[in-house]
């Protein structure tokens, strides 16, 4: 009679909107879900996660976490990186992974002191769905396999392109803000409240479908979807104005110029 497979063992420190959508996006898959290891950091969405899946477990603290997993999802917010993270020992043998924006590898290996593997990537929240692509730095196998199966990943040589990638991903509320902003003014029309949202999620989610077309160019897509003289363009060349797209890209440099 075969072994069963030995599951992989991976802890996460810091379980808010990330760490929960990675451990949906691990575990949803059944019996090839490896054991999950949560700090008490988030109880509430930790002792959630561990009531939903059989194979997470809410640990004591960070360190027993550590202990426990073979690779570490760090995943607290920037400004609480030092306190959460302070006189955690990581042994060599560890893999670790650095989803907190704007912290570079070489100041979290100063502050852990460790010689283990340390890789950035970018999560997004549609991790949970196994359909968002993953920004790694630097590329390692064992850490782009396991980003591979929650949707893809795309290593990338060096921290400058990386800040690149994370920067775009400030622009998301923007998005959804800019939605409820369509939403409002429906309503400010005497459309009814559920209405609007109905239509505008409905509008928005057949956009977002069409993005999965990788045959067409985004401006490719844009121009399919515009007629001459007609209302999107109207509205593209009179509210999307080059003033405010060099006012986005000022926004992303500022950004970045912080991320770097």
């Amino acid at each position: 009679m075969e072994r069963d497979a030995v599951k992989q063992r991976i802890g996460i420190i810091g379980v808010g909107e990330i760490g929960r959508a990675v451990v949906q996006g691990l575990c949803d898959e059944g019996d090839t879900s490896p054991e999950v290891f949560l700090s008490p950091r988030g109880a509430g969405t930790a002792a959630e996660l561990a009531e939903r899946y059989e194979g997470v477990h809410v640990c004591a603290g960070n360190q027993a976490v550590v202990d426990r997993s073979e690779i570490v999802i760090i995943a607290v917010r920037r400004q609480d990186r030092h306190e959460a993270l302070a006189g955690l020992r990581v042994a060599d043998d560890k893999i670790v992974i650095n989803v907190m924006a704007g912290v570079g590898n070489d100041e979290l290996r100063r502050i852990l002191a460790t010689g283990a593997p340390l890789v950035r990537a970018i999560p997004l929240p549609a991790i949970r769905e196994r359909r968002s692509v993953t920004v790694t730095c630097p590329s390692h196998p064992v850490v782009d396999a396991l980003f591979a199966q929650l949707g893809g990943v795309l290593p990338v040589a060096d921290e400058a392109a990386f800040n690149a990638f994370s920067a775009l991903t400030g622009t998301l509320t923007t998005h959804y803000s800019y939605l409820a902003t369509l939403t409002s003014w429906a309503i400010g029309h005497g459309i009814a409240s559920d209405d609007a949202d109905r239509y505008v999620r409905g509008l928005f989610q057949g956009v977002g479908r069409s993005l999965s077309d990788g045959t067409r160019s985004l401006q490719q897509l844009a121009a399919d979807h515009e007629t001459p003289n007609g209302n999107n363009e109207r509205i593209r060349t009179t509210w999307f104005t080059p003033a405010n797209s060099e006012a986005l890209h000022t926004a992303l440099d500022d950004l970045l110029t912080d991320l770097g």
